[in-house]
């Protein structure tokens, strides 16, 4: 009797998912999805929401009416607008060449001799950094008090010297420079970090090899220490660049942009327009050229430092 031959047994194939199949390559995204769900939701559809609005004119909840470049144009007629544009540039001159060159300063001052012990510099970083954590509002109070015509501190420095008390805050003629000496005082100690973590990036070698060469500390400073911070420089310069740009806190809350508009910067001038007039369209537009303004300074920046660079 022959026997039957026994065939191999079929393997049984599972029916398996797509999730199943895809799920390691799809779950990193699953992870950050909600990031840019956010990002897309409060960053760019606002964006170009309102750069769709900058080209039309609407207040209020009314229908936008398209103007094309009719907002535009206006702010070049608007005197408002051209005064900001005025106060804004002469803070960001400030704080590029006051405020940036001051920070520099107090680094090299916290890395120097001056300071020996290493927990005296801890303290001096903490102490220039505090400002940069506290509220505006409180820095706002705080330097309202001490600019005072009456009561206040830095009048009654003056008086000692028989000096005539002067209206700080109150006076078109010294509201600028109290505005920028605030401004100073709160913004010094994050660029002085951002200096300090530029010296402690260079090399300790290199200035003991030119101190054995015969150079002294200015021509160490003008010959090797400043070449090699020029990536720090330009970081600290372009940021303070777009932040200048973008002051709004502490003129709105020492000085409201008065008197007189004398304060009054870009950043103030929109919030005016779109949450006081609520002509959204305008603000629309002023935000834009905030925009347009502080890059095109930036690039040029950019570029000032690059052609220096290579020469």
């Amino acid at each position: 009797m022959q026997a039957t031959p026994i065939s191999p047994a079929t393997p049984v194939v599972h029916a398996t998912s797509w999730w199943t199949r895809n799920q390691r390559k799809v779950a990193p995204y699953l992870f950050v999805l909600p990031f840019f769900i956010a990002y897309g939701v409060f960053f760019l559809v606002p964006v170009v929401s309102s750069f769709i609005l900058s080209f039309n004119k609407q207040v209020g909840l009314s229908t936008p009416t398209f103007i094309g470049l009719g907002n535009y144009t206006a702010l070049l007629e608007d005197p408002r607008f051209l005064t900001a544009l005025k106060n804004t540039t002469i803070y960001t001159a400030c704080s590029v060449f006051i405020l940036s060159p001051l920070a520099l300063l107090v680094a090299l001052t916290c890395r120097s001799f001056v300071v020996p012990w290493a927990n005296a510099r801890s303290l001096y970083r903490i102490a220039f950094f505090l400002p940069q954590l506290t509220s505006f509002v409180v820095i706002a109070l705080m330097w309202a008090l001490i600019y005072d015509k009456d009561f206040g501190l830095l009048n009654a420095l003056l008086h000692v010297f028989k000096i005539e008390p002067i209206p700080w805050i109150r006076d078109e003629q010294y509201s600028m420079t109290s505005v920028v000496i605030t401004a100073i005082w709160t913004f010094i100690g994050i660029n002085t970090l951002y200096f300090l973590a530029g010296l402690q990036s260079i090399p300790d070698e290199i200035n003991e090899a030119a101190s054995i060469d015969g150079a002294n500390r200015p021509q160490t400073f003008f010959y090797i220490t400043l070449p090699l911070l020029r990536p720090t420089i330009l970081f600290v310069v372009i940021q303070a660049i777009i932040f200048s740009y973008q002051f709004f806190d502490i003129p709105a809350l020492l000085t409201g942009g008065g008197p007189s508009d004398s304060t009054l910067t870009l950043a103030l001038y929109l919030y005016q327009i779109g949450f006081s007039q609520f002509k959204l369209g305008y603000a629309s537009a002023i935000g834009y050229m905030i925009a347009i303004v502080a890059v095109v300074v930036s690039l040029i920046q950019f570029l000032f430092f690059r052609t220096s660079q290579d020469t």
